[in-house]
């Protein structure tokens, strides 16, 4: 027996190796992270929402409404006026009386009984077509200041934590939202929604920050002021003078993500917070959600307002974008990196090819690139009116 024990204990690493199956084709799937419905303030119907966003091409949604899941019975009054009115009108011709519950209260105003998450998840979804992830934005505050953060593919509602400073606040969130997940096993990812929204968030409260990997380095609420202004910085610079101080840290790089934060669905224009205008690409093995945050953790996704990518990689030190170019559009590649020891970042190299590289030096912190488009933005918002994207950080 002596000499079998080794044998027995060899064997399941052998079969584990000689069966392990080859790895998956990745694919990149297109979702929007920042979502409102009349579950808060939003203005519309989840569904009519997530038709919407299925029918544009997106592969995955997250209705991220104020401190709610949508899991409990709430009655919306439509407001009178005639755009909404009409807007009730195409949603229960949509989708009809029998799905429909609704009623005229006291005072002879429309009342719809909102559909939960749970409810409505069946009309969408699709294998590999179409996902709905549940989240919520966690919605708090200090001293007047707006402090929020969304949590994606949340198990149960997390409600807001409150502090003693604005860090606190933040930190005593992106806790809770850690704690579900190590409690859970489930991968849940605390993001932190546009910093520059009443110019709450500071860069030094951002680097305070311990455990969060990702925050909105464009969003398309127009009153978030992703360019910062004459006393604030942009969210872009924001970005990179966080992972300088995370990198000396030994933290985690930060992760910028584009989001709509849409809120409006009636009424369209710059000072409207409308879907469409930001969004992330994530290469992953299959679509759902847990494959989803992994990718997009290992940096494996990019941001954008328009402009798509036919390659990403970052292989022998060398970043390498190619872009799935339109006629008669041209696009500038620029190689943003922070030189060791630097405070700033600066654009390394620029290029107007489609396909371009720029190899990563010793001398370099890290490098990231941005894309940016002749094309203009359907419906932009401040004066980042061209067509954008982003990737990730490398180092």
């Amino acid at each position: 027996m002596k000499s079998l024990k080794p044998l027995f204990l060899i064997l399941p690493f052998v079969l584990t190796f000689a069966c392990k199956a080859p790895e998956k084709e990745k694919n990149w799937y297109k979702g929007n992270l920042h979502t409102h419905s009349y579950w808060s303030d939003g203005d519309e119907f989840p569904e009519m929402i997530m038709d919407w966003y299925k029918g544009q091409g997106y592969q995955f949604v997250t209705l991220t409404d104020h401190n709610t899941l949508a899991e409990d019975d709430k009655w919306k009054v439509i407001p009178e006026d005639s755009l909404h009115q009409a807007g009730f009108e195409k949603y229960l011709k949509k989708y009809g009386v029998e799905w429909v519950n609704y009623k005229l209260d006291s005072a002879g105003r429309r009342v719809v009984k909102l559909k939960t998450y749970d409810e409505y998840t069946d009309l969408f979804e699709e294998d590999e077509k179409f996902l709905i992830i549940k989240a919520e934005e966690i919605t708090d505050g200090f001293e007047g200041k707006p402090l929020h953060m969304n949590a994606t593919n949340i198990q149960t509602k997390i409600e807001a934590q409150g502090g003693g400073s604005v860090v606190e606040v933040l930190q005593n969130n992106i806790d809770q939202v850690l704690k579900q997940r190590e409690e859970t096993g489930v991968p849940i990812m605390p993001h932190v929604n546009h910093p520059n929204f009443h110019y709450a968030i500071s860069l030094t409260d951002m680097i305070a920050l311990r455990g969060e990997r990702f925050f909105e380095v464009y969003n398309g609420h127009p009153t978030v002021h992703n360019e910062g202004d004459e006393s604030h910085i942009s969210t872009e610079e924001m970005w990179d003078k966080i992972n300088i101080a995370y990198l000396k840290a030994d933290k985690p790089m930060m992760q910028g993500l584009a989001t709509d934060d849409t809120h409006h669905y009636h009424s369209f224009g710059k000072t409207w917070s409308n879907a469409g205008r930001g969004w992330v690409m994530v290469r992953a093995d299959s679509l759902n959600a847990a494959s989803l945050i992994h990718a997009m953790e290992a940096g494996d996704f990019y941001s954008s307002t328009g402009v798509t990518l036919k390659k990403l990689s970052f292989e022998d030190k060398k970043l390498t974008v190619e872009i799935d170019g339109e006629e008669g559009v041209t696009y500038t590649t620029s190689f943003v990196g922070v030189k060791k020891g630097a405070d700033n970042s600066e654009v390394l190299s620029t290029t107007q090819a489609l396909e371009s590289s720029f190899e990563m030096t010793e001398d370099l912190l890290f490098i990231r690139c941005k894309v940016t488009s002749s094309k203009l933005q359907k419906n932009p918002i401040e004066n980042l009116i061209y067509e954008m994207a982003w990737t990730q950080p490398v180092f």
